[in-house]
């Protein structure tokens, strides 16, 4: 296992809150944006969560990708979404998305197997 990624999503979940303690208007208004963007319009939940995965595995962002991982299954999202968004990713971000699509594909595995 390269990262334990729910426990990553944890301590980000945890230090995302000591930094509101820092600077809350910036987080409270960051939440604001976050819930706002993915909630379902005419785009689902599921879908937004998608589109936000593969865009943390083209940009490289670890803690994103937990997060989205994470939040895509909580939307709806099953294995074969996921991976096929991890496909559409790799094919934007080349090699690196490669790297960071298995990071993905390790946080998928370690947060199915918390619900199973």
């Amino acid at each position: 296992m390269l990262t334990d990624h729910p426990k990553k999503y944890q301590e980000i979940t945890e230090l995302m809150g000591q930094l509101g303690g820092k600077i809350p208007n910036t987080m409270e208004a960051f939440e604001r944006l976050h819930i706002s963007s993915t909630e379902d319009g005419t785009l689902s939940r599921k879908i937004k969560e998608l589109i936000a995965l593969g865009i943390a595995i083209t940009v490289r962002c670890d803690g994103c990708i937990a997060f989205h991982v994470h939040d895509a299954l909580d939307s709806g999202a099953t294995s074969e979404e996921i991976s096929e968004t991890i496909g559409v990713a790799v094919l934007m971000g080349g090699g690196p998305s490669v790297v960071y699509g298995c990071e993905a594909l390790e946080a998928l595995e370690q947060f199915s197997v918390l619900a199973d």
